[in-house]
């Protein structure tokens, strides 16, 4: 009986702002799916709502995840860590087995659980954030000491970064390397520290992207699609002549052309191109103001927290949805390669949203330390 009482009161302390924007995102989100997938699932499945019923499936499940990681306590992650990081490493190496990990599109990034596919990557995301913030808030003392401070931690984000890309699936394993960066930048380490591990990261992605013949594909053919138009170049194509119909308003909900088979992964990777089309700059306009909101809302957080892990686990946290965001837009308005990152909250796909729900849920609860420092300082 006594339950009710205290999630009711850490509910009334929780950012409702930054809860509504995410709720608001998802749902927006599931509507876009419906929108966009229905050409397909008309195709396909014989059923314009196949994919809005599996998405939703997947948001139910990931507004579970939400609540239960926004009343969750922190601090407790911190107990659980070691046992969430062998968990996320048994998944990545399963996903490469034979007869356990699916392949799609010539990628092997999939698990089978019984009816569901789950996508092991997307929970390494979320597992490298909590872990890194961990790590680092408890090495402030000795942070700049590069072989007992800083290196033991790079060596699982490395061989994390090396099994993703086995997969293969070089934009997860960047955007995976990138936030926990972030979480190194405002650890406090030293410049020179910084500069070597930055160069090493870049050379790594360089050589990476170069050597492998569809990855340097798709570098080259972001910057004129146009001279690729019947192979890397098309989607980029369909997407500009997306954005191009939208103007101001859009062609309404519902109203896109391009998602009639002429653009691929419309409902996944390039929804946003959708968006554009049938609700124009307005919709934009929404989508990146939500995203902005979310940021802003989240430094609030890191101002009003003293603990060196809660700060970290919010900086990484909501970097992590920034970075993927960048690189979803990035991808679709031609300002950076195709790296099949999924728009957070709004693309297709149950594992990213059901992570990405999670994430929020623990910036949620992070926030609830917002008015209770608040109310120490009033009290004071």
């Amino acid at each position: 009986m006594k339950v009710m009482p205290l999630i009711i009161s850490h509910l009334k302390k929780i950012d409702h702002i930054l809860a509504g924007t995410f709720v608001c995102l998802s749902l927006f989100g599931l509507l876009m799916v419906y929108s966009a997938s229905y050409p397909l699932g008309e195709m396909k499945y014989e059923q314009g709502h196949y994919f809005l019923i599996k998405q939703w499936k997947w948001l139910f499940i990931g507004l579970i995840f939400f609540f239960v990681a926004a009343l969750f306590p922190y601090q407790a992650y911190r107990k659980w860590i070691r046992w969430l990081v062998m968990l996320s490493f048994l998944l990545l190496i399963l996903v490469l087995l034979p007869g356990i990990g699916a392949v799609k599109n010539n990628s092997q990034r999939w698990i089978h659980i019984g009816s569901f596919m789950i996508q092991p990557s997307e929970a390494v995301k979320l597992v490298m954030v909590i872990y890194f913030a961990y790590v680092y808030a408890k090495k402030q003392a000795y942070i700049t000491s590069f072989k007992k401070g800083v290196l033991p931690p790079l060596v699982l984000l490395g061989l994390a970064f090396l099994l993703i890309l086995k997969q293969p699936d070089l934009g997860t394993a960047v955007s995976i390397l990138l936030s926990c960066g972030i979480i190194l930048l405002c650890a406090g380490l030293k410049t020179r520290h910084l500069i070597l591990l930055g160069s090493t990261a870049a050379s790594g992605i360089t050589f990476f992207a170069v050597t492998a013949p569809y990855r340097l594909k798709r570098l080259t053919s972001f910057r004129d699609p146009f001279q690729y138009e019947d192979g890397d170049g098309y989607q980029l194509i369909h997407s500009y002549l997306a954005i191009d119909s939208g103007g101001l308003t859009g062609n309404g909900l519902g109203g896109s052309i391009q998602k009639l088979g002429f653009l691929p992964e419309a409902h996944t990777d390039f929804i946003m191109a959708v968006i554009s089309e049938e609700l124009g700059l307005l919709g934009i306009s929404f989508v990146i103001g939500a995203y902005l909101l979310i940021m802003y809302r989240a430094l609030r957080i890191v101002r009003a927290l003293q603990d060196p892990f809660g700060k970290l686990l919010t900086i990484g946290l909501t970097f992590q949805i920034m970075i993927q965001a960048v690189f979803n837009l990035g991808a679709v308005f031609g300002l950076l390669p195709i790296t099949g990152i999924p728009l957070p909250f709004i693309s297709y796909g149950g594992s990213s949203l059901v992570f990405m729900m999670i994430s929020a849920g623990i910036l949620v609860h992070l926030s609830s330390y917002v008015k209770r420092n608040q109310y120490q300082f009033h009290a004071k």
